[in-house]
């Protein structure tokens, strides 16, 4: 009996073999194709080419080809992409353990490399594995809201993500003929010469269980954390179901503000005394003009309404909620802009700690006439933790670009 993993006979398990393993191969390329793209979507939505304040990675260089400025319409788009993303990102996670667990004997085939093809394919599979298991690991955590990265999410999953897809599509371009032929010629598999594939085990244990049972194992995995995941992109009662994510922050209990949240006005250090009527004003800038509005100025300009979702990085989501406030729009008029001209702006928030204790939205999102200064929320004023004494609401717009707090407000080209 073997002791060395690097003995082919090490490895016993009857399941091991190129059928099972292109099953889970193909059923990766798909899925994990998806993610790469709805993921750099998501990035995308966060406007980097906007300004240094919404750049979390200064130095993407030629990564930031494909950025563009993020549309407004329609309004659920984020929240359909960044649902998907993190839905099929947990969904996948059986998957790619099993195909993880189905290729080990070939992490420890000696020798290491046996020519220049065979070292580039090493190359490839290392970091293959290597990066699938930072961003899977790294994805995870970030929705169950534990920071505990090495540094900021976004760059690590950005650089983590290019680097892990490169390694795919150069194994993929290698394998996937081989895992098509292995998929046609299934019912021939027993019958090939056992020196065919190196997965297959010369000396296999009996089996307790068939290769298509096994896969139903993984697959029902996959079907559990689907179940237990997808309801938080819902209301109630469906959100109960997410038992394995955060629902977005505590809950929110009852009442025109019972959706959800991402951080409480106490857990970003908001002092009340700073949002009273006495002391909050909001500062307009523009065009050398500076305006300083209380609350009650604020309400006795032309308010509009529009229902929008709040949709996070994280994944989860609310539905449409009932938003009114001042135009964005109307407040760029106020120094200056003409109907119609609105430029960018720059919001800043009360919070004083944070990545996103301030924000850069372009100007078609300014323009927009659903992108509101929300005052109040399903016909009552804000809670405290929904951003009182005013928020950004923007259609379309990731929820940490829907800046709570807010404080001033700069238009200018950012």
């Amino acid at each position: 009996m073997p002791r060395s993993p690097s003995s082919p006979a090490f490895w016993r398990s009857p399941l091991r073999g190129p059928w099972f393993t292109s099953v889970l191969g193909v059923v990766l390329l798909g899925g994990i194709t998806v993610l790469f793209v709805t993921g750099l979507v998501s990035y995308a939505a966060y406007n980097p080419n906007l300004s240094p304040v919404n750049d979390m990675t200064p130095d993407k260089g030629l990564l930031g080809f494909y950025l563009f400025s993020w549309p407004t319409n329609p309004s659920w788009l984020y929240r359909l992409n960044q649902g998907v993303h993190v839905t099929l990102g947990i969904t996948l996670i059986p998957v790619l353990l099993a195909k993880l667990w189905s290729v080990v004997p070939k992490l420890f085939t000696l020798p290491p490399v046996r020519s220049l093809a065979h070292g580039l394919e090493r190359i490839s599979l290392l970091l293959l594995v290597g990066g699938a298991l930072f961003e899977f690991t790294t994805g995870v955590l970030n929705v169950q809201l534990d920071y505990i990265f090495p540094g900021s999410f976004y760059p690590l999953h950005f650089y983590g993500a290019w680097v892990f897809f490169a390694a795919f599509v150069a194994h993929a371009v290698l394998r996937v003929p081989m895992a098509l032929r292995n998929l046609r010629h299934l019912r021939d598999e027993d019958q090939r010469s056992q020196t065919e594939d190196e997965l297959v085990a010369p000396d296999p244990d009996p089996p307790t269980v068939s290769r298509r049972g096994a896969l139903g194992f993984v697959g029902g995995g996959s079907l559990v954390l689907f179940a237990t995941t997808a309801g938080r992109n819902f209301d109630e009662p469906l959100r109960e179901t997410a038992v394995l994510v955060p629902h977005g922050g505590p809950e929110p209990g009852s009442g025109p503000g019972g959706f959800q949240i991402n951080k409480t006005a106490e857990a970003v250090g908001i002092d009340m005394r700073e949002t009273s009527g006495e002391a909050w004003r909001l500062v307009v800038e523009g065009r050398g003009r500076t305006v300083r509005l209380s609350r009650d100025e604020l309400l006795k300009l032309p308010l509009h309404s529009a229902a929008l979702p709040i949709a996070c990085v994280e994944g989860w989501s609310t539905s449409d909620q009932w938003w009114r406030g001042v135009r964005l729009r109307d407040l760029a008029a106020l120094v200056g802009y003409e109907e119609g001209a609105a430029p960018d702006v720059l919001v800043e928030s009360l919070q004083r700690h944070g990545a996103f204790r301030h924000g850069a939205l372009r100007y078609n999102q300014v323009r927009d006439p659903r992108s509101l200064l929300a005052l109040f929320a399903n016909g009552e004023d804000l809670t405290a933790d929904h951003g009182y004494p005013a928020r950004i609401i923007v259609p379309a717009a990731p929820g940490v670009l829907n800046t709570k707090w807010v404080a001033r407000m700069t238009f200018g080209e950012l």
